[in-house]
Formats: C-alpha cells, sequence, structure tokens
C-alpha cells in the first residue's frame, strides 16, 4: 500500500490550519471514513453544478482503508447521503433516515440544484478490496455518466483524515490548508514556535489567536470558539444520559450513565478513593465517544475516533480544578489547534496512514498542551506537555474490531484523557527543559506509522480486531 509517509516524498502542507479547520462539527462514528466521504461526494456535487454535460446516473468505489471497514464506520451510508446532498456541519439524523430509505427505495437520488440521477446502492456503490489507490490508504472514485453511459465526469477523492478531503491533483500538490495572505507567525515546527513566544514575549494562543484573527473578526473567532466548545459540552451530556447498545452487532452497551451515575453517587462520600478522578475523567470521554460510536454529532478533535480526548480534559478541569474560568476554554482551544496543525503538518493524525498514535496519541498530545497553558504553564512547559503525551502513545495500532469505532476506542479516549492530564502535571513540576523535544517525538510518530505493517492501520485484519470474537 502506498503510502505519502514515506522520507521526503511526504506531503508539505500550507502552513496555516485554522483553529475551526481542526476542529469541525461533524457527524460519527468516523471522520475520515463517514464525513470525508460525505465532504467528497458533496464536492463531486458541485462539480457537476458547474459542468455543461447533463450527469444521468453516479458511480461510487471505495478502497483501501475506506473498503476494509467502511461498513462498520457507516461508509456506504455517508456516501448515500453526500450524494443525496447531505454535509456533516448541517446533518440531522431524522432526515438522513428518511433520505437513505428514499434512495434505496427509488434508486435515485435527487440533490438540490441537479436533476434526479440514479444510484442503486447495491450496484453502484462498489467495496473494492482489491485495489488500493496509490496516494492514501483511505482513497475513493466517483463517477458521473451520461444517459448514454459515457463517463462525463470523474474524480479520485482522499480522506486525510479530521475530515479532511483533496482530490487527486490536491494531494499530489500538498495541498490541503489555506491559501490566503501569511499569517503574522507562520511556524512550521514546534522549535519555530517556542522561538516565537520568547521573540514576542507571547504564549502559543495567542500566536494562534493573531493567526485567526488574519482571517476572521474578533466576534468571528470568541463566538466560534464558544460555539464549539458548547457542542463538545452537549456531546458529553447526551453521552451521560443516553443508555442503550450501540448499533453494529458487537452489542456493545453504553457504559458512560451507569459509570456516571455511580460517581454521583459516591461524591461526599468519604470512603472514596483518590483514584477516582481517573474515572470521572474517562467517564467524560467515553459518553463522546458512544455519542460518536451511535452516529450523533461530535466535533472532530482532531478526529471522530479521538474526539472524548480533548473534551474530557477540558470538562475535567472545569468541574473538578480549583479556579478553572469557562473564559479560558477559547485559550484551551487555540493551543490544542496549534499543535495539532504541528503534528497533521509533519506528520499524520488518521488511523489509517498513521495508526491510532496519530488520533488518540494526537488529542492526548493537544489536550496535555491546552491543560498546561490554562493551568499557567510557560510555552516551553505547554510544549513539553504535548511532548510527553505523544511519546508515551508511539506505536499504538488502530484495529477496531469489526471495523466499528467501539472496541478498543471509547476506553482508550479514556486513557488518553488520563495520560493528558498527568503530562500536563508533569510538565508544570517542572520548567520547561526536557530531553526529548516535541519534534522529534512527531518525527518518530510520522517515521513508526511508515514503518507499522498495514494490518495495524484501520483494515481490521490484526490485532483485537481478529483475536476478539466479533459476536
Amino acid at each position: 500500500m502506498a503510502q505519502n509517509l514515506a522520507g521526503s516524498d511526504r506531503m508539505v502542507y500550507a502552513m496555516f490550519l485554522s483553529v475551526f479547520e481542526m476542529f469541525k462539527r461533524g457527524v460519527g462514528p468516523s471522520s475520515s471514513h463517514t464525513m470525508g466521504p460525505m465532504v467528497a461526494a458533496a464536492r463531486f456535487l458541485d462539480r457537476l453544478r458547474a459542468s455543461p454535460f447533463s450527469a444521468h446516473r453516479l458511480r461510487a468505489s471505495l478502497h483501501g482503508s475506506l473498503a476494509f471497514t467502511g461498513v462498520g464506520h457507516a461508509t456506504d451510508r455517508a456516501v448515500i447521503l453526500g450524494l443525496a446532498g447531505f454535509q456533516p456541519e448541517t446533518y440531522d439524523r431524522d432526515r438522513a433516515d428518511a433520505a437513505l430509505k428514499q434512495v434505496k427505495k427509488t434508486q435515485r437520488v435527487t440533490p438540490d440544484g441537479l436533476a434526479p440521477l440514479a444510484f442503486d446502492p447495491k450496484v453502484d456503490l462498489v467495496f473494492d478490496y482489491a485495489h488500493t489507490l496509490p496516494g492514501h490508504a483511505n482513497g475513493m472514485v466517483l463517477i458521473a455518466v451520461d444517459a448514454q453511459g459515457d463517463v462525463i465526469a470523474q474524480e479520485t477523492y482522499y480522506s486525510v483524515g479530521g475530515g479532511f478531503v483533496l482530490t487527486e491533483a490536491e494531494f499530489q500538490a500538498g495541498k490541503d490548508t489555506d491559501d490566503g495572505p501569511a499569517v503574522p507567525h507562520a511556524f512550521k515546527s514546534a522549535a519555530q514556535m517556542l522561538q516565537m513566544c520568547a521573540k514576542n514575549g507571547k504564549s502559543i494562543a495567542s500566536l494562534k489567536r493573531e493567526n485567526e484573527l488574519s482571517r476572521m473578526s474578533v466576534d468571528e473567532l470568541d463566538k466560534g470558539l464558544d460555539d464549539l466548545w458548547a457542542v463538545m459540552n452537549a456531546c458529553i451530556n447526551r453521552g451521560l444520559e443516553t443508555g442503550g447498545l450501540l448499533p453494529g452487532g458487537l452489542n456493545v452497551r453504553r457504559r458512560a450513565p451507569g459509570i456516571h451515575a455511580s460517581l454521583l453517587a459516591e461524591r461526599g462520600n468519604n470512603l472514596s478513593a483518590p483514584h477516582t478522578i481517573n474515572d470521572w475523567i474517562s467517564v467524560y470521554a467515553m459518553a463522546v465517544n458512544e455519542e460518536n460510536a451511535g452516529g450523533g454529532q461530535v466535533v472532530t478533535a482532531p478526529t471522530n475516533g479521538a474526539a472524548g480526548v480533548i473534551p474530557a480534559t477540558i470538562r475535567y478541569w472545569l468541574d473538578h480544578v480549583p479556579g478553572a474560568r469557562p473564559s479560558q476554554v477559547g485559550e484551551f482551544l487555540l493551543t490544542a489547534a496549534a499543535i495539532g496543525g504541528l503534528i497533521k503538518h509533519n506528520a499524520s493524525i488518521s488511523g489509517a496512514e498513521c495508526g491510532c498514535q496519530a488520533e488518540v496519541g494526537s488529542a492526548a498530545a493537544m489536550a496535555a498542551a491546552g491543560f498546561a497553558a490554562v493551568l499557567g504553564g510557560s510555552p516551553e512547559q505547554v510544549e513539553n506537555a504535548a511532548e510527553i503525551a505523544l511519546e508515551h502513545h508511539l506505536g499504538m495500532t488502530c484495529d477496531p474490531v469489526a471495523g466499528l469505532v467501539q472496541v478498543p476506542c471509547i476506553e482508550r479516549n479514556g486513557l488518553g484523557a488520563i495520560k493528558a492530564v498527568s503530562s500536563a502535571s508533569l510538565a508544570i513540576r517542572g520548567d520547561g527543559q526536557h530531553f526529548v523535544p516535541l519534534d522529534a517525538a512527531i518525527e518518530t510518530m510520522r517515521q513508526t506509522g511508515a514503518e507499522m505493517s498495514e494490518k495495524y492501520k484501520e483494515t481490521s485484519l490484526g490485532g483485537l480486531a481478529v483475536n476478539v470474537p466479533n459476536c
């Protein structure tokens, strides 16, 4: 399987990635396998709307990891709904369910701005397990034909993690970020970031904030950050209240409501052990990832599979740490986004590229950095926190049982959040000086991912996925 991560041929991205690109409203269970294909389908419809030719039928083929774990990640559902005109940021579950039934009944899609298009999911949506596309493990091809069956439009898309989608041409050009004018503080490594902090006497969040304000107003930025946390927090609350079994056939029971009820009952009980605080951190993360596994609304942070780590760390801070102020949530998110951007630019946030170290590992590094920042850490301590968290996720595989984002993903988010809190705490105890720089940890993660067997990169062909019964 060809990888864009190998050696000097890996992609080099533009240097500005907005906090609102790193954190996006989306739909579960996967940013790369659900959101990405839906976004790709929407982009293909836009191409057809601009075409002088009239399309009659649509076809789609899924390749690599999108094929191997596509059913478990609802990729087929996402493609169908995307071609029907749905998009992740405005996704409505009830409308989507009704539209899906209609497409399967009529064997056609009716997106706005186009004539009805023939599309029979049983025939026109192909899981191609034999052919992995050369650019990326998450590849798909969309085709439109006219009434005579001649191809009038065809495009290859790569879902590169976190809901980011590139066409073949964009992928080859290494383009998936902002093309606008230079930002005030363009850093491509943690070392450069720290140098800029020292030179300007600013925090990491301040650098990131000024970069964002070169693209939007203060009100837009602050409202957007508030909205992100509101969606994250609402997701936690839904997960803490919603019981039952998760879909997919594994009969995995939602555990967050029961754990939360038990923790509430123990509050004020002198018999409660100090380590119970870890259960609070875990239950917040599990609540998010149970919502994600159930197809609910989450925020990519930086992916759906790792969506619980950052919200859980913020909620732990706000609910359990004396002196925590909601007004600092924006500082947390901006700091986390700066670290996430470095990881995405220089390695990957995609489980299909680098395993779960790129998802939960990246999320833990981002959460640790954000937590260290709101605890008053210096830029050096914040960078140290991110490095500790990422270093101790290196080598983690992505091996979801039955291709579902449930086992081991849900609990793994809880442990990722615990590691984030511990990493920030250790970093704050120090003076920011440490042996392994964050840049080295990121590069190690990239190299490890490039050399990792494909069995352990979101194909469900190895690890727990083959050693745990799927029933």
